[in-house]
């Protein structure tokens, strides 16, 4: 883990022809956890910090969507707080639009296993997911204004939005972990 952080990763990623913003989803109320999921600690460290340090490996900069971090460039979800993952992709997405970004890989804030390769297994046409974990995905920022008239005309779930883009669902063996209760996380020392 490194100690200091910068949102603009550095380092020594594979070279790929897209330009990749990493989005960390955190706007959710936690309420099977019953405290904030992004700050428990898995193996020692803050579950937002793994996350963020897995997507860094892969991601030409890091955004943290609906909530403010200290620390990280955040954003608020889209179009508005309470929206679930999909108000935080929405938001991800239209920022990295605007910022000349190709895709968003996106993750929950309680997911501290992502895979070093993740990009590359998603990486094809069009959007996909993971099957276990559809918060977890590459999404092509030109789904942006569709996801937008989706959630306008009131849709709310993230495998009915995946579904109806055509994304692909892929499987990862051993599944990636979603911390969901206390009881998820390793018992401390």
């Amino acid at each position: 883990m490194r100690k200091g952080r910068s949102t603009t990763p550095k380092g020594r990623r594979p070279r790929r022809s897209i330009r990749l913003l990493g989005a960390i989803l955190a706007g959710g109320q936690a309420r099977r956890f019953g405290s904030d999921k992004a700050h428990a600690r898995y193996n020692g460290f803050r579950l937002i910090d793994l996350v963020f340090d897995h997507l860094s490996a892969q991601c030409d900069a890091i955004i943290v969507c609906g909530r403010e971090e200290p620390g990280f460039d955040c954003i608020p979800d889209l179009p508005e707080a309470g929206m679930g993952p999909l108000g935080g992709l929405n938001a991800a997405l239209h920022h990295a639009r605007a910022q000349g970004f190709s895709h968003v890989l996106s993750a929950g804030c309680d997911a501290p296993n992502l895979p070093p390769d993740l990009a590359q297994t998603l990486a094809g046409d069009g959007a996909a997911i993971v099957q276990s974990q559809p918060v977890v995905g590459l999404w092509p920022v030109e789904l942006a204004p569709v996801l937008a008239s989706f959630l306008d005309d009131g849709g709310r779930a993230l495998y009915r939005f995946a579904e109806g883009v055509g994304a692909r669902r892929i499987a990862f063996d051993p599944p990636l972990l979603n911390v969901n209760t206390p009881g998820d996380l390793p018992p401390t020392a």
